[in-house]
Protein backbone atom coordinates (compact mmCIF):
# COMPACT_ATOMS: atom_id res chain seq x y z
CA UNK A 1 0.00 0.00 0.00
CA UNK A 2 1.25 3.38 -0.96
CA UNK A 3 1.38 5.96 1.83
CA UNK A 4 0.42 9.55 1.22
CA UNK A 5 2.01 12.30 3.29
CA UNK A 6 -0.13 15.34 3.95
CA UNK A 7 1.18 18.40 5.81
CA UNK A 8 -1.33 19.54 8.37
CA UNK A 9 -1.50 21.77 11.44
CA UNK A 10 -2.18 19.69 14.44
CA UNK A 11 -2.73 18.18 17.77
CA UNK A 12 -3.62 14.52 18.38
CA UNK A 13 -6.06 12.89 15.95
CA UNK A 14 -9.55 12.00 17.14
CA UNK A 15 -11.48 9.62 14.90
CA UNK A 16 -15.24 9.49 15.41
CA UNK A 17 -17.47 6.49 14.80
CA UNK A 18 -20.59 6.05 12.71
CA UNK A 19 -23.79 7.28 14.34
CA UNK A 20 -27.18 5.91 13.37
CA UNK A 21 -30.59 7.53 13.47
CA UNK A 22 -31.40 11.11 14.45
CA UNK A 23 -28.90 12.35 17.07
CA UNK A 24 -29.98 12.90 20.64
CA UNK A 25 -29.34 16.26 22.26
CA UNK A 26 -30.14 17.54 25.73
CA UNK A 27 -33.51 19.23 26.04
CA UNK A 28 -33.28 22.95 25.56
CA UNK A 29 -34.38 25.26 28.31
CA UNK A 30 -37.19 27.72 27.77
CA UNK A 31 -34.63 30.34 26.76
CA UNK A 32 -32.83 28.10 24.26
CA UNK A 33 -33.30 28.31 20.50
CA UNK A 34 -32.47 25.46 18.11
CA UNK A 35 -31.19 25.72 14.54
CA UNK A 36 -30.85 23.03 11.89
CA UNK A 37 -28.87 22.79 8.66
CA UNK A 38 -29.38 20.14 6.00
CA UNK A 39 -25.94 19.35 4.62
CA UNK A 40 -26.10 18.81 0.87
CA UNK A 41 -23.21 17.58 -1.28
CA UNK A 42 -21.25 20.01 -3.46
CA UNK A 43 -22.06 18.27 -6.74
CA UNK A 44 -19.39 20.10 -8.73
CA UNK A 45 -16.81 18.46 -6.44
CA UNK A 46 -18.21 14.99 -7.19
CA UNK A 47 -19.43 14.49 -3.64
CA UNK A 48 -22.38 12.18 -2.94
CA UNK A 49 -22.49 12.33 0.86
CA UNK A 50 -24.99 14.11 3.08
CA UNK A 51 -25.62 15.14 6.64
CA UNK A 52 -27.46 17.28 9.16
CA UNK A 53 -26.23 19.79 11.73
CA UNK A 54 -28.02 21.07 14.82
CA UNK A 55 -27.21 23.92 17.19
CA UNK A 56 -29.09 24.50 20.44
CA UNK A 57 -28.20 27.99 21.61
CA UNK A 58 -28.64 29.34 25.13
CA UNK A 59 -26.99 32.74 25.30
CA UNK A 60 -23.53 32.19 23.83
CA UNK A 61 -23.41 28.55 24.90
CA UNK A 62 -24.06 26.21 21.99
CA UNK A 63 -24.64 22.46 22.00
CA UNK A 64 -23.63 21.37 18.51
CA UNK A 65 -24.29 18.05 16.82
CA UNK A 66 -23.46 16.85 13.32
CA UNK A 67 -24.30 13.63 11.57
CA UNK A 68 -22.28 13.13 8.39
CA UNK A 69 -22.37 10.27 5.90
CA UNK A 70 -20.63 9.20 2.72
CA UNK A 71 -17.37 11.16 2.66
CA UNK A 72 -13.82 9.89 2.05
CA UNK A 73 -12.90 7.31 4.68
CA UNK A 74 -9.70 7.61 6.69
CA UNK A 75 -9.12 11.25 5.82
CA UNK A 76 -9.61 14.37 7.98
CA UNK A 77 -12.72 16.44 7.36
CA UNK A 78 -12.41 20.01 8.63
CA UNK A 79 -15.78 21.50 9.57
CA UNK A 80 -16.63 25.13 10.27
CA UNK A 81 -19.46 27.58 10.80
CA UNK A 82 -19.04 30.31 8.18
CA UNK A 83 -20.49 33.79 8.71
CA UNK A 84 -20.85 37.36 7.44
CA UNK A 85 -22.02 36.76 3.89
CA UNK A 86 -25.30 35.74 2.20
CA UNK A 87 -25.96 32.59 4.22
CA UNK A 88 -25.96 30.43 1.08
CA UNK A 89 -24.08 27.45 -0.34
CA UNK A 90 -22.21 27.39 -3.66
CA UNK A 91 -23.61 25.57 -6.68
CA UNK A 92 -22.55 24.82 -10.23
CA UNK A 93 -22.53 28.54 -11.06
CA UNK A 94 -19.60 29.03 -8.67
CA UNK A 95 -17.49 26.23 -10.19
CA UNK A 96 -14.25 27.33 -11.85
CA UNK A 97 -11.31 25.73 -13.60
CA UNK A 98 -8.78 24.40 -11.09
CA UNK A 99 -5.80 22.55 -12.51
CA UNK A 100 -7.83 21.82 -15.64
CA UNK A 101 -10.82 20.46 -13.70
CA UNK A 102 -14.10 22.26 -13.04
CA UNK A 103 -14.62 22.37 -9.28
CA UNK A 104 -15.32 24.64 -6.31
CA UNK A 105 -12.63 25.57 -3.81
CA UNK A 106 -13.05 27.38 -0.49
CA UNK A 107 -12.48 30.84 -1.95
CA UNK A 108 -15.09 30.24 -4.67
CA UNK A 109 -17.75 29.84 -1.97
CA UNK A 110 -16.70 32.72 0.29
CA UNK A 111 -18.98 35.34 -1.36
CA UNK A 112 -21.94 33.10 -0.47
CA UNK A 113 -21.07 31.50 2.88
CA UNK A 114 -18.48 33.94 4.20
CA UNK A 115 -15.43 33.65 6.42
CA UNK A 116 -14.87 31.07 9.14
CA UNK A 117 -16.46 32.04 12.45
CA UNK A 118 -16.05 28.78 14.40
CA UNK A 119 -13.89 25.70 13.87
CA UNK A 120 -15.76 22.58 15.00
CA UNK A 121 -12.77 20.68 16.34
CA UNK A 122 -13.08 17.60 18.51
CA UNK A 123 -11.02 19.22 21.27
CA UNK A 124 -9.15 22.41 22.07
CA UNK A 125 -9.33 25.66 20.13
CA UNK A 126 -12.54 26.38 18.21
CA UNK A 127 -11.54 29.77 16.87
CA UNK A 128 -10.84 30.53 13.18
CA UNK A 129 -7.14 30.07 13.99
CA UNK A 130 -7.82 26.31 14.32
CA UNK A 131 -9.34 26.10 10.83
CA UNK A 132 -6.54 23.92 9.44
CA UNK A 133 -5.77 21.97 12.61
CA UNK A 134 -6.76 18.93 10.59
CA UNK A 135 -5.71 16.36 13.20
CA UNK A 136 -8.40 17.76 15.52
CA UNK A 137 -11.25 17.09 13.06
CA UNK A 138 -13.12 13.82 12.40
CA UNK A 139 -11.34 11.44 10.04
CA UNK A 140 -14.05 8.90 9.27
CA UNK A 141 -16.18 8.99 6.14
CA UNK A 142 -19.33 8.75 8.26
CA UNK A 143 -19.47 10.07 11.81
CA UNK A 144 -21.47 11.72 14.55
CA UNK A 145 -19.94 14.78 16.21
CA UNK A 146 -21.13 16.47 19.39
CA UNK A 147 -19.59 19.25 21.43
CA UNK A 148 -20.68 22.10 23.70
CA UNK A 149 -18.77 25.36 23.24
CA UNK A 150 -19.13 29.09 23.75
CA UNK A 151 -19.69 30.85 20.44
CA UNK A 152 -18.29 34.24 19.52
CA UNK A 153 -21.09 36.86 19.74
CA UNK A 154 -20.74 37.53 16.02
CA UNK A 155 -21.41 33.86 15.23
CA UNK A 156 -24.48 33.98 17.49
CA UNK A 157 -25.69 37.07 15.63
CA UNK A 158 -25.25 35.30 12.30
CA UNK A 159 -27.27 32.32 13.51
CA UNK A 160 -30.03 34.66 14.61
CA UNK A 161 -30.18 36.55 11.32
CA UNK A 162 -29.90 33.48 9.09
CA UNK A 163 -26.41 33.99 7.68
CA UNK A 164 -24.56 31.14 9.44
CA UNK A 165 -23.56 28.23 7.20
CA UNK A 166 -22.05 24.85 8.10
CA UNK A 167 -19.36 23.62 5.69
CA UNK A 168 -17.62 20.22 5.88
CA UNK A 169 -14.42 19.98 3.83
CA UNK A 170 -12.41 17.23 2.16
CA UNK A 171 -13.29 15.60 -1.18
CA UNK A 172 -12.12 12.73 -3.40
CA UNK A 173 -12.64 14.37 -6.79
CA UNK A 174 -11.06 11.59 -8.84
CA UNK A 175 -12.30 8.72 -6.67
CA UNK A 176 -8.90 7.20 -5.96
CA UNK A 177 -9.35 6.96 -2.19
CA UNK A 178 -6.92 9.66 -1.11
CA UNK A 179 -6.34 13.40 -1.10
CA UNK A 180 -4.01 14.09 -4.02
CA UNK A 181 -3.03 16.82 -6.47
CA UNK A 182 -5.70 16.29 -9.13
CA UNK A 183 -7.06 19.80 -8.43
CA UNK A 184 -3.67 21.31 -7.69
CA UNK A 185 -2.59 22.86 -4.41
CA UNK A 186 -4.99 24.31 -1.86
CA UNK A 187 -5.43 28.05 -2.08
CA UNK A 188 -5.38 28.08 1.74
CA UNK A 189 -1.88 26.61 1.90
CA UNK A 190 0.14 25.43 -1.10
CA UNK A 191 1.58 22.52 0.90
CA UNK A 192 -1.89 20.96 1.05
CA UNK A 193 -3.73 19.37 -1.87
CA UNK A 194 -6.91 21.22 -2.80
CA UNK A 195 -8.93 18.03 -2.26
CA UNK A 196 -8.11 18.24 1.48
CA UNK A 197 -9.70 21.68 1.90
CA UNK A 198 -12.34 21.96 -0.83
CA UNK A 199 -15.96 22.00 0.42
CA UNK A 200 -17.76 18.65 0.47
CA UNK A 201 -21.05 19.35 2.29
CA UNK A 202 -22.82 22.64 2.94
CA UNK A 203 -26.01 23.81 4.64
CA UNK A 204 -27.44 27.07 5.95
CA UNK A 205 -28.77 27.12 9.50
CA UNK A 206 -32.49 27.81 9.91
CA UNK A 207 -34.55 28.06 13.13
CA UNK A 208 -36.23 24.79 14.04
CA UNK A 209 -39.98 24.81 14.40
CA UNK A 210 -39.82 23.01 17.76
CA UNK A 211 -38.05 23.31 21.09
CA UNK A 212 -34.76 21.46 21.07
CA UNK A 213 -33.41 18.74 18.82
CA UNK A 214 -35.35 15.47 18.34
CA UNK A 215 -34.17 12.56 20.47
CA UNK A 216 -32.72 9.52 18.75
CA UNK A 217 -30.13 6.78 19.13
CA UNK A 218 -27.08 7.11 21.33
CA UNK A 219 -24.30 9.30 20.07
CA UNK A 220 -21.14 7.50 18.99
CA UNK A 221 -18.95 10.56 18.66
CA UNK A 222 -16.71 12.12 21.27
CA UNK A 223 -18.35 14.84 23.32
CA UNK A 224 -16.50 17.75 24.91
CA UNK A 225 -16.99 21.12 26.54
CA UNK A 226 -14.76 24.08 25.75
CA UNK A 227 -14.80 27.80 25.23
CA UNK A 228 -14.63 29.34 21.79
CA UNK A 229 -11.84 31.90 21.39
CA UNK A 230 -11.25 35.20 19.60
CA UNK A 231 -13.56 37.49 17.66
CA UNK A 232 -14.55 37.09 14.01
CA UNK A 233 -13.66 39.96 11.73
CA UNK A 234 -16.85 41.15 10.02
CA UNK A 235 -15.10 42.42 6.89
CA UNK A 236 -13.71 38.99 6.12
CA UNK A 237 -14.04 37.50 2.63
CA UNK A 238 -11.52 35.43 0.80
CA UNK A 239 -8.43 37.11 2.29
CA UNK A 240 -9.59 36.27 5.82
CA UNK A 241 -10.09 32.62 4.98
CA UNK A 242 -6.70 32.33 3.30
CA UNK A 243 -4.98 34.07 6.23
CA UNK A 244 -6.17 31.33 8.59
CA UNK A 245 -3.81 28.94 6.84
CA UNK A 246 -0.79 30.49 8.57
CA UNK A 247 -0.90 27.96 11.43
CA UNK A 248 2.16 25.77 12.01
CA UNK A 249 2.16 22.41 10.20
CA UNK A 250 2.95 18.84 11.20
CA UNK A 251 2.78 15.65 9.15
CA UNK A 252 0.40 12.74 9.34
CA UNK A 253 0.39 9.57 7.32
CA UNK A 254 -2.64 7.76 6.02
CA UNK A 255 -2.80 4.40 4.33
CA UNK A 256 -4.78 4.01 1.12
CA UNK A 257 -7.35 1.19 1.06
CA UNK A 258 -5.86 -2.27 0.58
CA UNK A 259 -7.55 -2.68 -2.81
CA UNK A 260 -5.42 0.18 -4.18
Amino acid sequence: MKKKLLAVAGVSACALGLGLGVPAMASASAAAVSYEATLNPIAANKVTGNGTAWVTLNGNSAEIKLQVNGLLEGAPHAQHIHVDALGQCPGDAQAKDHNGQRSINVADGVPLYGAIGTSLTTEGDTSPAAALNVAAFPSNGSYTYTRTIDLDPNVVANLQKGTAVLVVHGIDYNGNGTYDGVLGASELDPSLPAEATDPALCGAFKPMQMAGVPAGSADTGGGATASGMSSTEVAAGTAAVVAIAGAGLVAYRRRRPAQD
